[in-house]
């Protein structure tokens, strides 16, 4: 028998009711003109949370990962050179996937815990094809500044594209696609947006869709044949690509009202709320926060684990007493971190009481 979760842990998380109602409604054929025209007011309200006017905005089929996979299969052709900040986990996975697509990788490590250093990766290559980096580390719970690396790129070569993971930020923080001159983007449905996991929101501009790789070794992720689908040919008449995720769509579809009817800065100063509370809660304990001041994302805070404590345990017996889920941490803080989510529908005083509470009497303090 299922048991109700409070996810509080690096995603997915709780999803907004009306995404869950969304989700219930009778399903659509893909190509039905109602579900047609649920799908460009989807793309429009993805424009709005993206800060974004680019006309090739729209939900892909797939996880966070295929936005990822998509970037690089459209951006990149063998022997591109690319230069990667990794600062965590997913930056990793960018030099991963890149490197797969035949791409020379140059690589630009910083501590994990702290934000990317912008002259550091602009002092990388003279001419790279592309500059990746994330801009909210999953991983870590650190926010860069993608903004400040983007116009640095494009002010020494306006010919480089900008690509970013936005998948823990969209909807969380603010995320301003062409204000910062960010050339690729990508997102998961499943954290700040508060949908189920199942969709990676995407974000290309003209400069990047006009450079992009015109028949990329991947069919399905294919820009050019998704595009006209979900926007149309020259022409404007719609092309059969794939079946599309139509229950999917309809509940990012709600999900991004409920967003959009709140407001996006009300949306911002919640999670930024429910985020200092738990921070402040946390140090209240005597727990150390790991992520770097003045750059801690207030949607996913990352905590030390103290010594002597066994973190699984922790979890454990947090999930099995309390019903919440808080996460480990990644990589080399597998064991000495723990994540803790506030996103979305979670982004909510009463989820931090909930998880401050529960942790306190966990650990005794």
């Amino acid at each position: 028998m299922l048991v109700d979760r409070l996810l509080l842990g690096p995603g997915p998380s709780n999803p907004y009711p009306e995404a869950s109602q969304g989700l219930s409604q009778p399903l659509l054929g893909h190509l039905d003109p109602e579900f047609l025209s649920l799908l460009d007011e989807t793309n429009d309200r993805l424009r709005a949370v993206w800060g974004t006017q680019n006309p090739r905005t729209l939900p892909l089929s797939g996880t966070g990962s295929i936005g990822m996979e998509a970037a690089f299969a459209n951006a990149v052709r063998p022997g591109d050179v690319v230069v990667i900040a990794v600062n965590g986990l997913f930056g990793e996975r960018m030099v991963d996937v890149a490197g797969r697509y035949g791409a020379e990788v140059v690589r630009v490590d910083h501590d994990w815990g702290r934000p990317i250093d912008v002259q550091r990766v602009l002092d990388a290559h003279p001419r790279p094809r592309l500059v990746g980096a994330v801009h909210a580390e999953t991983s870590t719970g650190v926010r860069s500044d993608i903004g400040a690396l983007a116009r640095a790129v494009h002010e020494r070569d306006d010919a480089a594209l900008v690509l970013a993971d936005c998948v823990t930020s969209i909807a969380g923080i603010p995320v301003e696609i062409d204000e910062w001159g960010v050339d690729l983007a990508y997102a998961g449905t499943q954290k700040c947006i508060g949908v189920a996991p199942g969709l990676a929101p995407f974000t290309v501009s003209e400069r990047a869709w006009h450079s992009r790789v015109a028949s990329p070794p991947t069919w399905y992720l294919d820009l050019g044949l998704i595009g006209n689908y979900v926007s149309g040919t020259d022409g404007g008449a719609r092309v059969y690509h794939h079946t599309a995720p139509t229950a999917m769509i309809a509940s990012l579809h709600a999900g991004l009202g409920r967003i959009l009817d709140e407001g996006l800065g009300e949306v911002y100063a919640r999670h930024a709320s429910a985020g200092q509370r738990l921070a402040d809660g946390l140090r209240a304990m005597g727990l150390e926060l790991f992520a770097a001041e003045g750059h801690r994302l207030p949607e996913l805070t990352t905590v030390r684990v103290p010594e002597g404590v066994d973190s699984a345990k922790v979890r454990t017996q947090l999930l099995e007493e309390y019903g919440i889920e808080i996460g480990a941490g990644a990589g080399p803080y597998a064991a000495s971190v723990w994540r803790i989510g506030l996103m979305g529908h979670n982004a909510r005083l009463d989820r931090a009481e909930a998880v401050l509470g529960a942790l306190a009497k966990v650990l005794g303090r």
